[in-house]
């Protein structure tokens, strides 16, 4: 079987041979999972910012001992991480988008409008099926059999999902 999986990065279709590609589920919680990724990277890069420019104390009953450049190089080392991480972000945070943007437009593509509403809020919205259930004026019960009928329809829609490369 032949797929094909879009890279936006490269902005290459590549054809791929194989089995079929992920479940509609997996392929949804995509967005939440490159959230969490920019999350903990923002702050992994706070925790640094923090040490490096935080102010440490000071042993005043110990000899004074000027320090050269070696001394330098773990605030340099910080300060180069904390730059490489500023960059991993970045780049996280636009393939967030031109996901969510596809992932947007795929739901969007569907049929059945309660579909459409429950899948943008579940996925995109990252909501629980108590809020939607809420919002939707539903009960519980009849939002998580919606939501089964809304990956089956998702899955019959868009065959051969693909795990975004990141």
């Amino acid at each position: 079987m032949k797929t094909l999986i879009y890279d936006p990065r490269t902005e290459v279709v590549v054809v791929v041979e194989g089995k079929n590609g992920m479940k509609a589920k997996e392929y949804l919680q995509q967005l939440q999972r490159l959230d969490v990724m920019i999350n903990q990277r923002i702050q992994e890069k706070t925790d640094l910012q923090s040490g490096l420019f935080g102010t440490g104390g000071v042993d005043y009953s110990k000899e004074r001992v000027q320090t050269g450049a070696p001394g330098n190089a773990a605030y340099e080392r910080k300060v180069i991480r904390m730059l490489d991480l500023e960059n991993e972000i970045n780049d996280l945070i636009d393939e967030y988008v031109d996901l969510k943007h596809r992932i947007i437009g795929e739901i969007q593509g569907m049929k059945k409008p309660d579909h459409i509403k429950l899948l943008y809020l579940k996925y995109v919205k990252a909501q629980k099926l108590e809020q939607i259930a809420d919002e939707m004026n539903y009960t519980y019960q009849y939002v998580r059999e919606m939501h089964r009928a809304a990956l089956k329809e998702f899955s019959q829609t868009y065959t051969n999902l693909q795990e975004h490369v990141l």
